[in-house]
């Protein structure tokens, strides 16, 4: 079944509020290792400068921001609140990466065959690296998403409207987050389904956030 943010109509999309999806500046990393819940740095004047395009993008008024507890998204969020004091960013340990386990920190084509076969062949519920499954993950995004949800219409009324919500995070929890809002909760996702587009880092995008009693069931279903 389409999630609820699927089931609206265009027009009524527009009118509400949106959850940023904003990935972290660059990794100070060398190309084709994976890192997940690896805690490394982000390229400094590369968050600086992720900071200032999204301090102006970004409405007046924001509802809350949130982001990753891993450095690299850290270090945006301080950016940030520098440039745009009115936006204090909370640590929040729900939009964080998926954790590959035994897998962090090693070349993508030095990992066993039979071990990335395992996880393509049952990409929700296998463990890679003995980590983290994605199932796992989408229940905790899910449950983050139901909380931005009720933050971003706290004080919707006549005369106030709802205010977006912004995550300083992975490219795994923008995905999550699409599949969640396009097939709904209970979805299991396979590898040739799994969405594989993300923003660039540094970048973000944009996610319509229904109020709380429409996405109700994604959190129910993560508990």
């Amino acid at each position: 079944m389409p999630g609820p943010v699927a089931q609206l109509m265009p027009s009524t999309q527009d009118a509400l509020p949106r959850l940023w999806l904003v990935r972290h500046a660059r990794p100070q990393i060398d190309p084709g290792l994976c890192y997940g819940r690896l805690d490394v740095s982000a390229d400094p004047d590369a968050s600086r400068n992720a900071a200032m395009a999204l301090a102006h993008a970004l409405p007046a008024r924001v509802a809350a921001v949130r982001h990753s507890p891993l450095r690299r998204c850290e270090q945006l969020a301080v950016h940030l609140q520098r440039l745009r004091p009115d936006l204090t960013s909370i640590p929040e340990p729900r939009i964080a990466e998926l954790d590959f386990g035994t897998w962090e920190g090693r070349a993508w084509d030095a990992l066993p065959h039979a071990e990335i076969d395992a996880w393509s062949a049952r990409l929700h519920e296998h463990a890679p690296g003995g980590g983290e499954s994605l199932a796992r993950m989408l229940a905790r995004v899910a449950q983050a998403l139901q909380e931005a949800a009720r933050l971003a219409h706290a004080d919707a009324g006549a005369y106030a409207p709802a205010r977006d919500v912004v995550w300083i995070t992975h490219a795994g929890v923008a995905r999550c987050v699409h599949w969640l809002c396009t097939h709904g909760p209970d979805a299991v996702p396979t590898a040739a389904q799994w969405p594989v587009e993300a923003p660039a880092c540094g970048a973000w995008t944009t996610q319509a956030l229904p109020p709380p009693a429409l996405t109700g069931s994604a959190a129910a279903s993560a508990e």
